[in-house]
């Protein structure tokens, strides 16, 4: 019984407690990214939206969280513009211009961070998190999908850049993440804890919006089932081969 009750009374982590708190809409947004890049994984033009929407608010965090939640070792601007480099050319910085969406993502960041910094902390735990874990997922599901590309590149490596932590773990990165978001979280007043729990569940919803601006997916999801449709009829003429 009362190893019952130490187990009923103990406490949950922060973090454990952000996530309970946005899994609904947290699994809205895995929806959108699926039915968005389902298909589309492979298309560069489609991959190069998905970080030109999401450059701006990681270069944002970078520049006015403090290193205390955001060490060096998470920062990913170079590695946004590397890749970007890559896909669209050196000079995409010329004629480029943040959507609406992305201007106001970053007029809410900015509004949270004169009216209470603290609460930045709740997209930099989403959203490095997202990058660690959804979003190895996502290049690792790129990478297979060009193997069945007959007219991928040639699979040199470029363009990976954003998801490649040079020289440390992902597994010790995210670890050490959660310990200091939950160290941060433990030192919180009950109404900031609230506010952050709040905060937690705008960072979905404001992804979702910028996600949905995503472009090319139609015609990306044409050529992705063009391409299905070769290797189906190649196998097709293959076992005929084999059986006839």
């Amino acid at each position: 019984m009362a190893h019952q009750e130490t187990m009923t009374s103990k406490k949950v982590s922060f973090t454990k407690e952000m996530r309970l708190a946005t899994r609904d809409i947290h699994n809205v947004s895995d929806a959108l990214v699926n039915a968005k890049l389902a298909f589309a994984l492979y298309d560069s033009a489609v991959w190069a939206e998905g970080l030109l929407i999401f450059y701006e608010i990681f270069k944002y965090l970078e520049e006015n969280v403090s290193h205390d939640f955001l060490p060096e070792e998470y920062h990913r601007t170079q590695q946004f513009e590397e890749d970007l480099n890559f896909y669209l050319g050196d000079n995409w910085k010329v004629k480029y211009q943040p959507r609406k969406e992305v201007c106001d993502y970053l007029k809410h960041l900015e509004e949270i961070k004169r009216e209470n910094p603290n609460l930045l902390v709740a997209y930099v735990y989403h959203l490095y998190m997202g990058l660690l874990s959804g979003g190895q997922i996502l290049q690792k599901r790129r990478n297979i999908s060009k193997r069945f590309n007959p007219f991928a590149g040639n699979g040199s490596g470029k363009g990976a850049s954003l998801t490649t932590f040079e020289g440390n773990s992902i597994y010790d990165l995210k670890q050490k993440m959660k310990k200091t978001i939950d160290q941060f979280g433990d030192s919180l007043d009950e109404g900031t804890r609230k506010q952050m729990i709040e905060e937690s569940r705008k960072v979905f919803e404001m992804n979702n919006e910028v996600i949905k601006t995503v472009k090319g997916v139609n015609r990306a999801n044409v050529k992705s089932l063009f391409y299905i449709l070769i290797l189906i009829g190649f196998y097709i003429i293959l076992k005929q081969i084999i059986f006839k």
